[in-house]
Order: structure tokens, then sequence, then C-alpha cells
């Protein structure tokens, strides 16, 4: 039998439960914790390109900035050696449920409250990753998963992020082939993207938890790319006519071709849901968004809505509190709605035309203009230099320059340029403009929960900590309440958060700062001088002759300096005069001399 895969010295790998273009996922054991996590590993047939070790780095690195209990955690990051060659790992939190994906098999539909209640899921992990800076650029059901105890989870928020840093386009990755429904439009016309593309794709997302089906289908990514850009989509109401109307005034609102028009962050969104879910009704920007909702055929005003409570009534094959969840799947790029059963052949071939029509549309959306106007290339030499020359290089070529962002950067040193958008390399028209992003230096190290060791013995604090991939210096203070070599408190703080590899200052008693000297007399020496050692003093030995009005058995204690109950300091030293065994005298009997025996108190 063969033994199983470990990775680190720590991760047993067990079941494979999820293959995506680039990595697979295990489910695996941490030896060292005793806890079952989820293990993604770059596929083997590509962990020589370099451009995809990069690729899985850079995603390990986005998706350990991000913690929020509504986006899957990462725990830790590692390589691997197989043979001559590094397999770089992700370490993630094992989720027990499901995809939405997997839930909206066979077109089933939700009830519109719990359909609010899973996109408000959704919206609370983009509110968090949108104020950090990371757009996800992918939401789709097969990224949203759901817990047993029906809690919404994102993920692959690094993947996103991976494919392309802050500038991603639809032609810059195949990942699209499998995530055309759920495209913004200016994802599809190949523009740059911010926080509002998430808002539309969670717009896709909500319509298709309310109708059991996508809001546009076709026969190429190209098809639904196209529609995506110029259609607007079925209300959800005229899908099924007893979905509120207040559910198509969010989601058209959501669904706004013109970024403006949309919620303009997560957290308008979300006050959005709320509203509705407590009955209040819909904004009014939400309601006349409402009336330019599309039917095929053309353009229909719908009757005025005034909002109210969602209706608890049933849609298509309704899923009610108590559905069963598929077993989970890790699939990185997974087939959407539609896409099961096609070879992969057919996928590839798509991807050739996708990414063609991808350009094709961004050359309809300019109005067809592209052969009269003079190019320029993005020079390749503006990247790892400093911000000023490589806009001086750009100006110089006619090029104007935006904004630029900053990201972090562990190969580039800050300030230099990282890329730029459009990419170095690519044929822009004369005068375009060219936004840099500019290197904040290297990525902070990862963040670890930091344990809370108060009140635990100094040794127990330190194994805990040392087991986190802490360095621990030790402080010694005294505590008249925390009992002496028990941990008083640390630096950071526990329950807090410290890179990992960091030091944390663990301050541990050494009892109260003024301390009273116990009683001693009568006690055996080493009984004594073990009760001072507790309290943190010294004890001194002085043997002699116990006096008549202090008679004690050899080896106890007769006398104390200082006394009993007299006040000293930790470390101070206490002198305890213990008897020593009289000179023998013999006594004459019958058989001769013999000598008394005396107890020794040396043994207690």
């Amino acid at each position: 039998m063969s033994q199983p895969r470990l990775l680190g010295g720590r991760y047993e790998l067990d079941t494979v439960i999820g293959r995506g273009g680039m990595a697979e996922v295990y489910r695996a054991r941490d030896l060292r914790l005793d806890r079952v996590v989820a293990v993604k590993t770059l596929r083997s047939d590509l962990a020589r390109d370099p451009t995809f070790q990069a690729r899985f780095r850079r995603e390990a690195q986005s998706a350990a900035s991000l913690n929020h209990p509504s986006v899957i955690a990462v725990y830790d990051t590692g390589e691997d050696m197989i043979g001559d060659t590094s397999i770089p790992y992700i370490v993630m939190e094992y989720v027990d449920g499901s995809t939405l994906r997997d839930l909206l098999r066979e077109n089933r539909a939700l009830l519109p409250d719990k359909a609010l209640e899973i996109t408000d899921g959704i919206l609370r992990a983009l509110d968090y990753s949108h104020r950090g800076g990371i757009v996800h650029r992918d939401i789709k059901p097969a990224n949203v998963m759901m817990t047993r105890a029906h809690e919404v989870k994102v993920m692959d928020f690094g993947i996103a992020r991976a494919m392309a840093d802050s500038a991603a386009t639809m032609t810059q990755t195949a990942q699209v082939i499998g995530t055309a429904q759920y495209l913004s439009p200016e994802q599809a016309r190949g523009e740059r993207v911010d926080a509002r593309s998430d808002i539309y794709s969670t717009g896709c997302v909500l319509y298709e938890l309310l109708t059991g089906k996508p809001p546009f289908t076709g026969d190429s990514p190209v098809a639904i790319a196209y529609q995506h850009v110029r259609e607007e989509p079925v209300p959800p109401s005229q899908v099924d006519p007893e979905i509120p109307q207040w559910a198509d005034a969010i989601v058209l609102k959501a669904m706004a071709k013109d970024a403006a028009h949309r919620y303009q962050n997560a957290t308008e969104f979300r006050q959005e849901i709320q509203r509705v879910l407590q009955g209040q009704p819909v904004s009014s920007t939400a309601a006349s968004t409402m009336l330019m909702g599309a039917q095929p055929g053309g353009t229909q005003v719908m009757g005025g809505y005034h909002g109210g409570p969602p209706q608890h009534t049933q849609v298509q094959r309704p899923v009610g509190d108590g559905y069963d969840l598929p077993p989970v799947r890790y699939d990185e790029n997974g087939p959407e709605r539609g896409g099961g059963g096609k070879k992969a052949a057919i996928w590839i071939a798509l991807a050739v035309v996708f990414i063609g029509g991808a350009a094709a549309i961004g050359f309809l959306m300019s109005g067809g203009k592209g052969d009269d106007e003079k190019k320029v290339a993005v020079p390749q030499s503006i990247v790892d230099v400093p911000r000023k020359q490589a806009e001086a290089e750009l100006t110089k070529l006619g090029l104007k320059l935006g904004d630029p962002t900053t990201d972090y950067n562990n190969d580039i040193r800050r300030g230099n340029v990282v890329t730029a958008d459009p990419k170095p390399g690519s044929n822009v028209a004369e005068g375009s403009t060219v936004t840099l992003t500019i290197s904040k230096g290297k990525r902070p190290p990862a963040e670890v929960d930091v344990p809370d060791v108060t009140g635990k013995p100094y040794s127990v604090a330190k194994n805990m900590l040392e087991e986190r991939g802490f360095d621990v210096e030790k402080r010694v203070e005294n505590s008249d309440t925390v009992p002496r070599l028990s941990v008083i408190r640390t630096d950071p703080s526990g329950g807090g958060k410290a890179p990992k590899n960091s030091t944390v200052r663990v301050f541990v008693s050494n009892g109260p700062n003024n301390l009273k000297v116990p009683t001693l007399t009568n006690s055996s020496q080493r009984a004594a001088c073990a009760k001072l050692e507790s309290l943190g003093l010294q004890c001194k030995v002085e043997k002699g002759f116990a006096p008549p009005d202090k008679p004690v058995a050899p080896g106890f204690v007769y006398d104390q300096s200082p006394g009993p109950d007299a006040t000293v300091a930790p470390g101070d030293t206490v002198t305890i005069y213990v008897a020593q065994k009289p000179s023998p005298t013999p006594t004459i009997g019958p058989s001769g001399p013999t000598f008394p025996t005396f107890p020794d108190g040396d043994g207690g």
C-alpha cells in the first residue's frame, strides 16, 4: 500500500476534490494541528513553466491577504519538490458544503428572500475585498459556496488577481470561457475594470438565483459577451410572473450597462437588499432603472412599482431552507449552465473564437475607426524602471498618462513600474491613455492568529506560540494577581494577528511586588527552603544548637530572619536556622555503653 503524499512535512494529501485549468485541489489533513484542510497545488505538467509558477505564487499572495468570514481562508503556502521541479501549493480552509453552481443544477430557482440573503453574503465578501483594493473579476455560481450551516463563502479571489494584476481584461486569459454568462460589459469590451464590474456579475448571479437561468445565453461565449454589451436582460418577473417587481428593480440596477448607473459599491447594494428584506420600498434610483427593462423585440416601459416586502410565493422548482446540498467541489473553472458534457477540444476552439471575438466587439464599440489611426507600441522597456523615467518615455511617444495605481511586488523594487494598462508590447492609438502600476515593494508577510495564552504557564504558552511560527521573547514582571511563572499578557495581544515569524513578547509573572515572609519555624529544612523558593525568595541555611526555649528536633527550623510577616522583595534572601544534632552522651548499661539517636529533619 503506497504512503500518502506529504507536503511540507505537515499536510497529508487524501483525495482530489477539484481540478481546474491550472491547479488540482486535494482534501488533506494538517498533521500538526490535526484538522482537515483543502490543498491546492499547481499541476505538475505546468510546474516547469515560469509563467504559471509566477501566476500561482501571485494567487497565493493575493488570497493570503484576505481574512474575512465570507472569504475562504488561506492558512499557509509553500513549495514541494518532485524530482528537480518545484510545485507550489496553497493550504486553504476546507468548507463542508457545495457551490451555488451545484445548488442551481437542473435550472432550479430559489425563493426571492433566500436569493437576497445569499446575494447579501456575496456582497459582504466583496465589500471587504474592495475596501482592500482587490476586485474579484470572476463572480459566478461556481465561485460561491454554501456551507452546511447555510453560510456564504466566496473563493478564488487570488486567481482573478493573479491573471492580470489590476488591469484584467477578457482577452488576456482563457479563464473567461466558462464565465461569459457573468461578464460585465466593460470586461467584454476589453476595458479596465473596477469594483462595479463585480456588482454587475453579482447582479447576474442574483438573476439566476431568482429565475433558475442566467440572464444571457448563446451558442458561443462571443454571442453571450455581445449580449452583455448590447442587449438588455429580460426582467426576472417576465421570466416567472411570481417573482415580485422589486426583484426587477434591484437586478436591473445592478446590471446597468453604464457602470455609473449601477450600485456604486457593495455597501450600497447591500443596503438596498436590507431595505427590501425589512419590508421597505426600493430606492428611487432602483425603481427608475426598472422602467427601462427590456423584452425580446424591444424595450417596454413597465408599470410603476413602489416597493414592498418580499412576497413569500413559490417560484419555479423552489428551494426552501431545508434544501440538500450536493457534495462539496472545489473545481477551479468548472463549466457553468449548459456547459456540461462538451469535449475539451470544443472549448479550446471556442477560446480562439472568443478571444478574437472580444477584440471584434471592442472594435464595434469604438465605431470601427481603427484603420485610420496611427498606432504606437507601449514599450516593454518601461517595466522595472523608475516611474518618472517610464512616464517620460510614454510622453515622448505621444501617449497620455492616467492616474497610476500601486501594488506589492516581491521582485520589483519600490517606486519602479510593475506593469501598465494597456500592457507593455501592445499596440494602441497615438494619444491613448496608459496607466502605470507602481511597485509598493515586497508584500508584507502573511498574518496569522496570535493565540491567547494569558494565565497559562510560560512553558505551555511558549510551545503554543512557536507552533504558530512565532519567535518568543520572555519578559519578567511582578504581579499581585497572576501566579508566579504564569503569563500576564503578550505583545501583540492574544486574539489579534501578527506577521508569521515575527516576535511575540511574553510577560511572565514573578509574583507580587512585596512579599510577606511565611512562618518557617518547626518546619524541616527541605520544606522551609521549598516554600521560600516557590515565592521567588532565596533560602540561606545556618546550622546551630537550638536554645532551650526553642526545642526542635535536629534538621528542623528553630528560628528565621526576617521573621514571619516581614515584608521583602522578590529575590531577597531569608535565613533559616536549623538545629544540628547534639554530641551524643553514652549510657552505661548491662551490655556496655550505647548512644542515643535523633530524627533527621533534612528528610522532610
